[in-house]
């Protein structure tokens, strides 16, 4: 579908052009994590604040190709306002939209069937990702926020 696929490069774009929740947040209060991708020099920070169980507030920073720095974008704007539990499972979403490479079968057809059930997670424009699983060598692109953002929940839950 050449048509979707046109949507899903601008939504990326639009997302790399204008990254949304672009910053800092002073430490403390807020909760950093910084992440790295040494194959491609990728590179995120994630400042979290996180009270009475919810994502207050979250900014990211860094350098990196659009795919990293797009994702970064849309999973600030996914997370912000939710609670650690939904952003949790935001995460394990993302990962495992992320992950069907692994699953692929013979003749490099992709099996999208998600082994977990995650259709209680509403992705919106992160469904735009999902063509990265054609490439995996940007799949680390496309989770290095991801990642990043899961040290800092871990360290603001702790």
């Amino acid at each position: 579908m050449p048509g979707l696929e046109d949507l899903y490069r601008e939504i990326i774009l639009d997302h790399y052009r204008s990254p949304r929740n672009r910053g800092t947040l002073e430490t403390p209060p807020a909760h950093m994590a910084k992440g790295h991708n040494p194959l491609c020099g990728d590179e995120i920070q994630v400042y979290l604040i996180v009270g009475d169980g919810y994502v207050e507030d979250v900014k990211i920073s860094g350098q990196g190709c659009s795919i990293s720095q797009s994702s970064a974008s849309m999973m600030s704007a996914a997370v912000k306002g939710k609670t650690v539990h939904e952003a949790r499972r935001m995460i394990d979403a993302f990962r495992s939209m992320m992950s069907v490479h692994e699953r692929a079968v013979a003749g490099n057809r992709i099996d999208h069937e998600e082994p977990d059930d995650y259709s209680d997670v509403k992705l919106g424009d992160l469904d735009a990702l999902r063509g990265v699983v054609k490439f995996p060598v940007r799949i680390k692109c496309a989770t290095l926020s991801w990642n990043t953002l899961t040290q800092a929940l871990e360290e603001a839950t702790a």
